[in-house]
């Protein structure tokens, strides 16, 4: 069977497969598969964590596989998602490893891999580790095990890099910045970065005690951050995710400025234009229609930020991402990383000596309706002449207008019915009346 998803392995602590005893043997696994990779010399592997409680346990495990298995490790401690990657480069190691669930709340927890040049691991080692986890744990030479050392400065290593992406002519010494670091893996770094670059940072939810990363906080739950930015007074807030790579703005206003917000901004404010940019089918019409406007070409992936990556690289782009925050400049960082792209929009603002909300004044998203559809057992939509009928007839309704996306859940019998539109009224009555149509046609297959 194949344990890796999308994003690594992920799932509920104390739940195969996040279970210490899984994650041994997957240390060991990927410690077997690295040194066939590289039977030149014992392989080195980087590991790094968000702040939850069983992260502690999960890297413990993970270690003593790896160790086994004749792999010396460097221990990180908490970081972001993206301080992994990259010292996975710099301290030229050949993998990293990131114990983290990302988003999830804190009972959950994952484990995902970097190669050796920062990014998401090669679907064929995937399939190897898929391999050797099928095999028991043997160890055969004693005198080839593996050692973990401490790095002490990664911290310092990785706000200097993500300072580097700032133009050093540039400060912020003339912005008053809110963060919520969503009590995860940016509560130390996140701030420290703003502030040597001369901001005046007022940081929240940065006191992580392992079981409150993303409670009611951090780019999933905005509103405290909204409502200390008016309090406050601030120029501006930032908003990252557990694991820091995935970034919400909120302007002086209160406003949200989501993924879609900063593609624009990145992509239209700057001083050099893209070649083009990547969003994904979730990406609002807006985002499509004013790149249009400004002749940059667009294209949508999957979602998910590996296809965001992949279709970035297929057409030699650097900028990308999704509504949901998580933002790729593959000229500053290998992987999406909250910190740098935030860097990106303040780069911005300073040189054109403007706010937030000035950049965004002109760009509206469009209304987006979403219905859930549950089913006792999933059918084929496009399958069904009715319903198909039915979808051409609202895509001809929304020409020009607003889109439709359907689409399955790829975890439980959910049809997913997105409209969107320039007139909320009528992309909330149409995705009633599609949601409908499907619960219809489906009870008819199912007589």
């Amino acid at each position: 069977m194949s344990y890796f998803g999308t994003d690594g392995i992920r799932g509920q602590f104390g739940i195969s497969p996040i279970t210490p005893e899984f994650a041994l043997r997957l240390g060991f696994a990927t410690g077997a598969v690295l040194k066939r990779a590289f039977p030149k010399k014992k392989p080195i592997v980087v590991m790094g964590k968000d702040t939850r409680l069983s992260g502690y346990i999960l890297e413990s495990a993970l270690q003593a596989g790896l160790n086994s298995a004749g792999v010396y490790v460097h221990l990180l401690g908490p970081l972001p998602t993206p301080a992994i990657a990259h010292l996975t480069r710099a301290l030229h190691a050949n993998a990293g490893i990131v114990i983290s669930a990302s988003h999830n709340p804190y009972f959950d927890n994952g484990i995902k891999f970097f190669s050796s040049d920062g990014k998401k691991l090669a679907d064929d080692l995937q399939e190897q580790i898929n391999q050797e986890l099928e095999k028991d744990i043997i160890i055969q030479e004693l005198n080839q095990l593996g050692k973990s050392f401490r790095v002490d400065d990664a911290q310092g290593r990785y706000i200097e890099f993500c300072k580097s992406t700032f133009p050093y002519h540039l400060n912020l010494q003339d912005f008053t910045i809110v963060m919520d670091c969503a009590n995860g893996a940016a509560y130390s770094v996140g701030p420290a970065v703003f502030r040597e670059l001369g901001a005046k940072v007022i940081s929240i939810f940065d006191q992580p005690n392992g079981t409150n990363i993303n409670e009611q906080c951090g780019s999933t739950h905005p509103d405290n951050l909204q409502q200390a930015v008016i309090k406050h007074r601030a120029d501006l807030g930032i908003a990252f995710d557990g694991d820091a790579d995935r970034v919400m703005l909120v302007d002086r206003n209160g406003q949200l400025i989501d993924g879609d917000h900063i593609l624009y901004i990145l992509a239209t404010k700057g001083k050099k234009t893209p070649r083009g940019i990547v969003g994904t089918v979730m990406s609002n019409m807006a985002l499509e229609l004013a790149l249009n406007k400004a002749e940059i070409p667009f294209i949508r992936a999957k979602v998910g930020d590996r296809y965001v990556l992949q279709s970035l690289e297929e057409n030699d782009w650097f900028i990308g991402g999704e509504p949901s925050g998580h933002i790729l400049t593959l000229d500053r960082s290998t992987t999406g990383d909250a910190i740098i792209a935030a860097l990106q929009v303040m780069r911005v603002l300073v040189e054109q000596e403007t706010s937030l909300d000035e950049l965004v004044k002109d760009f509206k998203l469009f209304p987006q309706v979403l219905e859930n559809v549950r089913l006792a057992q999933m059918i084929d939509l496009f399958a069904d002449p009715v319903l198909e009928a039915e979808f051409e007839k609202a895509e001809q309704q929304l020409k020009g207008r607003g889109r439709l996306l359907i689409r399955k859940s790829g975890t439980e019998p959910v049809i997913r019915v997105m409209v969107e539109g320039d007139n909320l009224d009528e992309v909330s009555q149409l995705a009633k009346h599609l949601a409908d149509q499907i619960r219809k046609q489906a009870n008819i297959h199912e007589e």
